[in-house]
């Protein structure tokens, strides 16, 4: 997809896929488990460790770390445990798939991080009971949301007001997209969303146009929301 930045009507939609299944999911944690515990390999790090970074570093500017963090999607884990190592001490990672909610934890167990709080949830559903974080982070959740063949569009629209529901007053949603461009995200969160910064991410340009592989934006609840 062509992550130019455009202010154009968007869609909600994307082709189905595979991706976009908990059946998926389940089979590559199950997977990516078994190597850990034969081989000490903890899998793939989502969109790559320098998306990673970057989120670390503007949280680590601009986040204190009394913060309460939770990381939606959390896969592994392993940007809770980089945001531990950085000395953040309130984060919880959830994640729909119960065989990366194990892997997880075998993973912060191996590195000490016991205090990490570690729930199965699946923010696609009405009425998730999360509340008062300042922070969440989202990298790639929503577009396997989006990717998924069982009425993705109603699933992204209860995924937001979740997410929304779940921050405090002031809380800021950092969300990085390999789907969708900055202005495309803008208009998906707007309902309970206001664009607060756009974290850099490397560019591209094609055919005249400039445009990023991925995208990483931060939002601040709507307090009418």
């Amino acid at each position: 997809m062509d992550h130019s930045n455009n202010d154009e009507a968007c869609d909600l939609s994307l082709q189905p896929s595979e991706l976009g299944t908990k059946e998926y999911w389940n089979a590559v944690y199950e997977r990516d488990k078994r190597n850990y515990e034969n081989h000490g390999d903890i899998g793939e790090v989502w969109f790559g460790e320098d998306s990673e970074l970057r989120v670390l570093s503007w949280l680590q500017k601009n986040v204190h770390k009394e913060s309460r963090i939770i990381d939606i999607g959390c896969g592994n884990g392993m940007m809770l445990v980089e945001l531990a190592r950085e000395g953040y001490k309130k984060l919880t990672g959830v994640d729909y798939s119960p065989k990366a909610i194990e892997l997880c934890s075998k993973i912060m167990k191996s590195q000490s991080f016991d205090h990490i709080e570690l729930k199965i949830a699946d923010l696609t559903e009405e009425n998730c009971h999360f509340e008062n974080f300042n922070i969440a982070l989202d990298k790639g959740t929503y577009d396997a949301i989006c990717l998924n063949p069982d009425n993705a569009v109603f699933k992204q629209k209860n995924y937001i007001k979740n997410v929304s529901n779940l921050l405090c007053t002031d809380g800021l949603f950092i969300i990085t997209s390999c789907n969708w461009t900055e202005g495309e995200l803008i208009k998906h969160f707007e309902s309970d969303f206001t664009h607060y910064q756009t974290i850099p991410t490397p560019s591209f340009k094609f055919g005249g146009k400039v445009g990023n592989v991925v995208t990483s934006l931060v939002f601040k609840r709507k307090t009418d929301s």
